[in-house]
C-alpha cells in the first residue's frame, strides 16, 4: 500500500502541470482550427453579442436587456445560418482529422517529379490538378476516381493528364508516397469573389484547400500557369522554382504565417498575368 500512496503523492505533484498541458493543446487546436477554417468572424460576432448584452447587465438597461432576451433565440438561429459555411468546415475537421496522426510526406525525388512534370504540361499547356492530403482524410474524393496505387514518376503523370485520356480531366491524388487515384472530382470553392479569368481547375483547387488541409498544384490549360493552392488562397503564376519551394514548406512544415504578405503577391502576380494576356 505505500507505494499506491507514493504513486498518488507523485501524481498530486504533477497534476496541476498535466493540467495545463492538456489544457494549452487543446486551446491550441481550438485556434488552429478555427484559423484554418477562416470561422474568426465567427467568434468576433459572438464576442459583439455578448458584450453587448454584459453592458446592458452592467449599465442596466431595462430595454437593451429586454431586446436581447427576446432575440436571443433568434440570434442563434440566425448565426447558425449566417456561419453555416465555417460551422459545416469546422465539423468536416473534427470528423475527418486525426489530432495524432503525422503527416504523410512525399520524399523531395517524388516532388520533383511532380514539378518536373507540371513544367512540361505547362509548356505543352495541357491542364494538370495534383493533390497532396495532409492530415485530413480525403477518402472519399479518392474513391471518386480511378485507383492506381502507382510509384510517382514524371512521365506517368504527364501521360495522365493527355488531352484525350480518360483522365486528364480529374484531379490526381499523391499519398503516401505514391499516386493512389487520378480522374478524382473536387469539390468547387465557394468564395463569391473569385475572378472570372479562373477556370474549373482553379476553383476545384480552391474547393479542396477549403474543405481540408490538402496542398493542390494547378497548371492551367489555357495559360500555363502554375499555382499553388492552400488553406482557401490561390498564390498563382509561380515558376517551377517556386513552386517546388512552397510545395515543400507547405508539406514540411505546415506554415501558416505570412499569409498577408503572400497574399498580396498572389494578387499582384495575377494582375501581371491579366495584363500579359492584354497585351498578347
Amino acid at each position: 500500500m505505500e507505494w499506491i500512496q507514493r504513486i498518488n503523492a507523485v501524481y498530486n505533484m504533477i497534476r496541476p502541470i498535466v493540467d495545463i498541458a492538456i489544457l494549452s493543446f487543446l486551446i491550441y487546436k481550438a485556434y488552429e482550427l478555427l484559423v484554418k477554417t477562416q470561422a474568426i468572424q465567427l467568434i468576433k460576432g459572438a464576442g459583439f453579442v455578448l458584450l453587448v448584452y454584459g453592458l446592458a447587465l452592467l449599465l442596466n438597461l431595462t430595454t437593451l436587456r429586454w431586446i436581447m432576451n427576446a432575440l436571443a433565440p433568434g440570434l442563434f438561429i440566425a448565426i447558425a445560418i449566417v456561419f453555416q459555411p465555417e460551422l459545416r468546415k469546422i465539423m468536416l475537421r473534427i470528423g475527418q482529422g486525426d489530432l495524432f496522426r503525422l503527416d504523410s510526406k512525399p520524399r523531395l525525388g517524388q516532388l520533383e517529379a511532380a514539378i518536373t512534370a507540371s513544367e512540361i504540361l505547362s509548356q505543352q499547356r495541357r491542364g494538370a490538378l495534383i493533390v497532396f492530403p495532409r492530415r485530413i482524410n480525403i477518402k472519399s474524393i479518392i474513391d471518386t476516381g480511378t485507383r492506381m496505387n502507382a510509384e510517382i514518376s514524371s512521365s506517368l503523370i504527364v501521360t495522365v493528364f493527355e488531352f484525350d485520356g480518360p483522365l486528364h480531366d480529374g484531379a490526381m491524388i499523391i499519398q503516401n508516397g505514391k499516386i493512389a487515384a487520378a480522374g478524382c472530382f473536387l469539390p468547387l470553392s465557394e468564395q463569391q469573389d473569385i475572378r472570372k479569368s479562373f477556370g474549373t481547375r482553379h476553383r476545384a483547387a480552391l474547393g479542396m484547400s477549403e474543405e481540408s488541409d490538402a496542398v493542390i498544384l494547378v497548371v492551367s490549360e489555357e495559360t500555363g500557369a502554375i499555382s499553388i493552392a492552400f488553406d482557401a488562397k490561390l498564390y498563382y503564376g509561380l515558376s517551377p522554382i517556386e513552386a517546388q519551394r512552397k510545395l515543400k514548406e507547405l508539406l514540411d512544415r505546415g506554415v501558416w504565417g505570412g499569409e498577408a504578405d503572400q497574399k498580396a503577391s498572389q494578387e499582384e502576380a495575377v494582375e501581371e498575368k491579366k495584363d500579359a494576356l492584354v497585351e498578347q
